[in-house]
């Protein structure tokens, strides 16, 4: 898991600043909408709404359209999306498993944009059920380092279910059950320990080492799945050598 999340919350950071943060605000103010929907408008009794809030204050999208996306999808203000989650399976260069998240209004569009980046990439769709059964569905938390040790992490969340604690190199990366997610959440919380993202997530069981010209033809890949509008998450079960992934990052 190691290279696709360190690549991912790199990357994500870089999304803020860079001409992604349209795309990137897109896809957190629908997770609000679609959290408000199918839990109700309360973050206090809806911790999916709550993480959803939290990610996308994090990433500092602007509480106005935060409260937007809230009131359309608890039904407060008209406009909201009868939004569908759908995922896609399909291989990457290389024979990199890889799962595609998508919430969309339009199945036919949604399908035809995740084949078309693919296929586009060196990449094709797969059968259902192809792909999945080398990704469990897990609860993650990342973790900003600064100061915190990976101890300092491990003491606060063991109690509350945590399975284990990556290091990602500026962040770490806190793995449980997804049951057990909003418990971790609360511990680091009860600790004072901030978190930059705690939401459920799909973890490979197995990883495909890639070199440098095979890392960067999947990170292409996925840069052309996640500019669909209707993608939400991309999961894959590369990893990196942390050499590989500063070479590609310079």
């Amino acid at each position: 898991m190691s290279g696709h999340s360190k690549w991912a919350t790199t990357k994500h950071k870089k999304a803020v600043i860079d001409a992604k943060r349209g795309k990137l605000f897109a896809r957190l103010i629908k997770n609000v909408e679609v959290a408000a929907r199918t839990g109700g408008g309360d973050p206090v009794g809806n911790p999916t709404l709550f993480d959803a809030i939290q990610k996308a204050k994090k990433n500092s999208v602007p509480n106005d359209n935060i409260d937007r996306a809230l009131k359309r999808g608890s039904g407060q203000e008209a406009g909201g999306a009868d939004y569908q989650t759908i995922m896609y399976e399909g291989y990457g260069s290389g024979g990199v498993a890889v799962l595609v998240e998508c919430l969309t209004d339009n199945r036919n569009r949604a399908a035809t944009e995740v084949r078309v980046a693919l296929t586009r990439n060196g990449g094709s769709l797969a059968d259902a059920g192809s792909v999945s059964y080398m990704f469990s569905r897990k609860g993650v938390v990342i973790v900003p380092k600064g100061e915190l040790t990976e101890d300092d992490v491990l003491t606060a969340v063991l109690d509350a279910g945590a399975e284990e604690v990556n290091d990602l190199g500026e962040s770490f990366e806190v793995i449980s059950e997804p049951t057990d997610l909003v418990a971790v959440r609360r511990a680091l919380q009860e600790a004072g320990l901030d978190y930059e993202s705690a939401e459920s997530s799909f973890v490979p069981s197995m990883t495909v080492a890639l070199d440098e010209e095979g890392a960067r033809k999947i990170f292409r890949l996925i840069d052309a799945l996640e500019d669909c509008d209707d993608v939400q998450n991309v999961y894959a079960n590369f990893d990196v050598a942390d050499e590989i992934m500063a070479a590609i990052g310079d």
